[in-house]
């Protein structure tokens, strides 16, 4: 399935070596302005040229809005966004086909589509198709502002080092000021040693993610199926590294009495609201009107220097590889940002189903 949302509807296409890879976006109504520095912006948000083994390919995002944009506004029609891939080196991967890496999907995609899978730079499966879910994340994100929902994120962990101090939604968009969105310098700082000391042994380290939406309406979502929080979860989920999720509180939350955990409820500016927000911003499937926040965490990247066991599909006998390509000491970064792209989505989905935005009439 290559299709994600029931009114604000993404289809994503290409392979990480193909000519392009891209996004189809249904769904959105007439007369929003959408320029292509609106989707430049989410785009140049995931390149980190300026830590190279964070993006060794570091190709500048050429791309284009093909269709349903005219004069600077959406006319309503699906929205078509081509990404081209320029920098490809596909003889690094020569070596590695058929011989699946472990810890990647070389070895499902064999086991689904057989000798057809596109083993080069990870194909479907690898982290470059990211960059469609930030463009049309862009797309998503202008649409509800016009709700004054705002989506920011950043990294709370990165090779076992977590942030430590508190912080606040500017603390999170100032962040993105510093090498890495990181709101704890001491963190940032031990977790940059971490990074210069994967890229030294020839390996990669993993992560967390947090991402915060503020402004958004109480109601969204379905009691049962539907769920917002659901939702967000498959949208997570789809971000190829993604292995774990934690909602507001988290685990932490289920580990205390139900007297501790319960958000007590007040009246705030005339009308009932939560005193605090441990349960991030969702109840029963639906949001409350506080910020939802949440943490996903992601694998380290399978591409590493180390030798590793698999096995000869054409031979069926066992080897040992060991990566020459380049590769993202760790892909936490870039998926942060496709984790604020497909919060966006997903909001955007849930603000058409509740009609809030209207598809069918354009915006004032």
């Amino acid at each position: 399935m290559n299709t994600f949302g029931r009114e604000f509807r993404i289809t994503t296409f290409g392979e990480s070596h193909g000519r392009a890879i891209g996004v189809v976006i249904d769904g959105v109504p007439a007369g929003l302005e959408l320029k292509e520095e609106d989707v430049r912006r989410e785009l140049d948000r995931r390149m980190f040229c300026h830590i190279p083994v964070l993006n060794p390919r570091c190709e500048p995002e050429e791309f284009e809005i093909l269709s349903g944009v005219k004069d600077g506004y959406t006319q309503g029609t699906p929205i078509a966004i081509a990404i081209w891939n320029k920098k490809v080196i596909s003889s690094y991967y020569d070596e590695l086909w058929m011989k699946p890496r472990p810890g990647h999907a070389d070895f499902t995609y064999y086991l689904k589509y057989g000798r057809h899978y596109d083993h080069r730079g990870g194909g479907r499966a690898s982290g470059r198709t990211t960059a469609a879910l930030a463009a049309a994340g862009a797309v998503a994100k202008k649409l509800i502002a016009q709700l004054g929902v705002e989506v920011v994120g950043h990294v709370v962990e990165l090779g076992g080092v977590e942030v430590g101090k508190p912080y606040t939604v500017e603390d999170i968009k100032n962040s993105w000021r510093k090498p890495l969105p990181v709101v704890d310098d001491e963190a940032l700082s031990k977790m940059l040693e971490k990074i210069r000391e994967a890229v030294l042994e020839g390996d990669s380290i993993g992560g967390a993610a947090e991402v915060w939406a503020v402004g958004v309406p109480p109601g969204l979502g379905e009691p049962h199926f539907g769920k917002i929080k659901g939702d967000l979860a498959a949208a997570a989920f789809s971000i190829p590294s993604a292995v774990a999720m934690d909602w507001g509180a988290g685990r932490g939350l289920a580990k205390m009495r139900g007297s501790q955990a319960n958000d007590p409820i007040t009246i705030r500016d005339g009308k009932p609201s939560l005193a605090t927000n441990k349960i991030g911003g969702t109840l029963g499937g639906i949001t409350t009107g506080d910020p939802l926040y949440f943490r996903v965490w992601f694998k380290p990247t399978p591409s590493v220097r180390k030798p590793q066991q698999t096995v000869d599909l054409q031979q069926m006998t066992p080897t040992t590889i060991q990566f020459k390509g380049r590769y993202d000491v760790t892909t936490v970064p870039k998926a942060l940002v496709a984790l604020e792209a497909m919060t966006a989505i997903t909001l955007a989905d849930h603000a058409l189903r509740a009609g809030l935005i209207r598809r069918d009439k354009p915006l004032p």
